[in-house]
């Protein structure tokens, strides 16, 4: 049984990814595993992590620039074999459409609310891990 995940954390700005992390803290949930964080700012990143492994959840910002998290969730699906399930940061609820079409298997509201954050990371790790005794 896993004990800790790692979770992917993509996002151009130190505030967004210090954000997500306060906002799920070590474990999301009391059922899910310890989180370890993996932060990356660009694109590239994101990218050589996925390619080495071990990344159990991304959580990625969808105003992030120059590459939004919305079409790097596009792309990451499309080239990862056995990629992690994605969660998304989107910026307007109108844009949820958009979160459908990358194929993120989960979408929060950004500003963080933590709350609902660590709710669909949790989630998403549950998807993902065994359960934690």
């Amino acid at each position: 049984m896993q004990e800790t995940a790692t979770v992917l954390v993509y996002s151009d700005d130190a505030n967004t990814r210090e954000q997500v992390r306060l906002a799920a803290g070590r474990r999301p949930a009391a059922d899910a595993p310890a989180v370890e964080y993996v932060e990356c700012a660009t694109l590239p990143a994101v990218l050589s992590q996925l390619e080495r492994g071990g990344i159990d959840v991304c959580v990625l910002d969808g105003e992030a620039v120059p590459a939004g998290g919305m079409g790097v969730c596009r792309q990451i699906k499309d080239e990862i074999f056995d990629c992690p399930p994605v969660l998304l940061l989107i910026g307007r609820p109108q844009d949820a459409w958009l979160a459908t079409w990358s194929r993120a298997e989960a979408a929060v509201p950004h500003p963080v609310e933590p709350a609902q954050l660590a709710d669909a990371l949790a989630a998403l790790l549950r998807s993902r891990l065994p359960a934690v005794a």
